[in-house]
């Protein structure tokens, strides 16, 4: 059989499921009966719901899976949590062969699912294209493996790595395509991230049910500007200052400490994490802040236009410090490049990014 393809048909059906699920994995099922046909497909669709392999195997009727091959893109769980075990469910439906593209990062599942399986007796097939699953759900990972936030940053620039001109002109640097898949790439993430000077120079209202808003000097305008219109939002600020009185009741003022004259940002990832359940997030700001995220950042999505501006004063995507050694440089690997025309966008993971545990 061609387990890659079915694979692949798993992590598409999984990927239905961005930004439903967290704090859980992003997973996808394909069932195939004993003349090994495809006869039933799931997929998590949201948190608290069946896991995709209870959603395919429920589908189906007493007998039909039987003797049949199960194909899901990450290890069943073996223990109960808001639903049953589907390690369970896959031997009491007498399924015979079960390929998975990874274990479950999670130590309370972590094997067991699978030598469960093992012991009832039904043929266990590993790691079928584990680098592409681990990296559908590596946000996921991080959280069981590192217990911390997943940090992505995403910047569109002129081919000179600009963000602006001088003056701050910067609408558009990219197409309607590249600013559509921006949409996407935000609906994966638990919240987005950006800076006073951001929200003061372009007044965005990046649509999200959670933003976060940077503001040590607390300068922005939060009863008119777009961003803080809708969503929980929540504002960090310099712990010595006094957060206004006054304000929407969306918006959740956080005192922050400082350091090198910033906000900290080890506390502000610390805090999203531990206080307010937030898993992931996606930072679109401007070249002082994604350059200072840089040594938190686990992936970056990087729109290139075909525009060269040819001018020093020009705002770059990363401006926070002065560098004298190449080899100083943050080191950063592309797993995929796509086209927006006429823009790319490169999407870049750090170098050890894809950990084993």
């Amino acid at each position: 059989m061609d387990y890659e393809n079915l694979m692949k048909k798993c992590i598409e059906l999984a990927g239905k499921a961005e930004g439903a699920v967290s704090p859980n994995p992003l997973v996808g099922c394909v069932v195939l009966n004993s003349d090994e046909k495809i006869i039933s497909e799931g997929y998590h669709k949201k948190y608290g719901e069946n896991h995709a392999e209870r959603d395919a195997l429920l589908k189906l009727s007493e007998d039909e899976a039987r003797g049949g091959t199960l194909i899901v893109n990450l290890e069943p769980c073996s223990h109960f949590g808001k639903t049953p075990p589907c390690a369970d469910l896959i031997i009491e439906k007498g399924l015979k062969k079960v390929v998975i593209g990874m274990k479950d990062p999670n130590p309370i599942v972590s094997g067991r699912g699978l030598e469960k399986l093992k012991n009832a007796g039904i043929e266990v097939i590993e790691g079928v294209l584990e680098e592409d699953c681990r990296r559908l759900n590596e946000v996921f990972i991080k959280d069981m493996t590192e217990n911390k936030i997943f940090v992505a940053i995403k910047t569109a620039t002129t081919l000179d790595g600009k963000i602006a001109t001088a003056s701050g002109s910067s609408k558009w640097i990219t197409s309607d395509g590249a600013r559509a898949e921006v949409l996407n790439i935000r609906n994966r993430y638990d919240c987005i991230l950006t800076s006073s000077s951001t929200v003061i120079a372009d007044n965005p209202t990046m649509r999200h049910k959670t933003k976060v808003v940077l503001d040590r000097t607390l300068k922005t305008d939060f009863k008119t500007a777009n961003i803080y219109k809708e969503g929980r939002i929540f504002v960090f600020y310099d712990e010595k200052l006094v957060a206004p009185l006054e304000h929407a009741k969306n918006l959740n003022f956080i005192p922050c400490p400082i350091e090198n004259g910033r906000l900290d940002l080890e506390y502000v990832f610390e805090k999203l994490y531990l206080e307010e359940g937030i898993k992931s997030v996606l930072i679109e700001a401007g070249g002082r802040l994604n350059g200072s995220a840089l040594k938190f950042a686990d992936k970056i999505y990087h729109f290139f236009a075909p525009k060269i501006l040819g001018d020093n004063s020009g705002k770059s995507c990363y401006d926070f410090r002065q560098v004298e050694d190449i080899s100083d440089a943050e080191n950063f690997r592309i797993v995929s490049a796509k086209t927006f025309s006429p823009d790319i966008m490169l999407e870049l993971v750090k170098s050890d990014s894809v950990k084993k545990f």
